[in-house]
């Protein structure tokens, strides 16, 4: 029940963020302007809606996951409020869970928006479908997997950190995180079997957001686009993927934020 009122909280205070409404509007309106993009092509305005779209709600979303997360307990400790709130039974961690429950519904909420807006400019330009309205939202998962891990990251590096280095961190390792997959080939490139070794390592180590981005060959936006099914199976090990990742990650800021010392 801490964690949930903790969560609530957390939520209520978000959405009074003005850059939050900033961003979801900057996406609709790039959702929206993919009509007139649309126009441009001969036979593909619904796949230029939907490619447009879906990279409008992953970006935008990234930017509010990084944005919000990076201030969730540094804005805590700067208005001292955090001093009253652990003054009561709420352990460290049940702190933590609850700050990233809380961004995280926060999340849901504008991702859902801004797959609403999608599906309308879809249905208001012609229309793609039951089916194809269904195709969107595997990708549209995996999109919010995706940002629930931002999230973590940006929850991590603001229990010791400023907000701008918090930003910057997550900014950096959300970035490196899509290029894994060359940073394992560039190691067995190289004839040194140390510097193998660390780019192996690093591989696993470091958060892999192409993992929501590529199911086997396929991009999942792309095939998005086209209304192509997605394997359930590797959607299924994503998000068992998604969630080890992401607990681990709120481990490390638990027993990070519990050796601080606010006196």
């Amino acid at each position: 029940m801490r964690i949930l009122a903790i969560a609530r909280n957390t939520f209520r205070e978000n959405i009074r963020d003005k850059i939050l409404y900033n961003l979801i509007l900057f996406a609709l309106i790039m959702i929206l302007s993919s009509v007139a993009l649309g126009q441009l092509t001969l036979g593909h305005e619904d796949k230029v809606i939907v490619d447009l779209g879906l990279t409008s709600i992953s970006v935008f979303g990234t930017l509010i996951a990084i944005f919000i997360g990076i201030s969730l307990v540094h804005k805590e400790i700067e208005k001292r409020t955090v001093h009253a709130l652990l003054a009561k039974p709420v352990h460290r961690a049940e702190f933590i869970a609850g700050k990233f429950l809380g961004l995280l519904f926060t999340l849901f909420i504008n991702t859902a928006i801004m797959t609403a807006g999608l599906i309308l400019t879809l249905m208001w330009h012609g229309g793609a479908g039951l089916q194809g309205y269904l195709r969107l939202l595997p990708a549209v998962y995996l999109i919010f997997l995706s940002l629930s891990l931002t999230t973590a990251l940006a929850l991590l590096f603001s229990t010791f950190s400023t907000p701008a280095l918090s930003a910057l961190f997550t900014f950096f390792l959300w970035v490196i995180g899509h290029f894994n997959y060359d940073l394992r080939e560039f190691g067995r490139l190289t004839k040194s079997g140390a510097l193998q070794s660390l780019c192996t390592t690093l591989y696993y180590l470091l958060p892999n957001f192409a993992n929501f981005e590529l199911i086997g060959s396929q991009n999942v936006i792309q095939g998005a686009a086209y209304y192509r099914p997605i394997d359930a199976a590797a959607v299924g090990w994503v998000s068992v993927y998604g969630a080890l990742y992401g607990a681990i990650l709120l481990g490390i800021a638990a027993a990070v934020f519990s050796r601080r010392d606010f006196k």
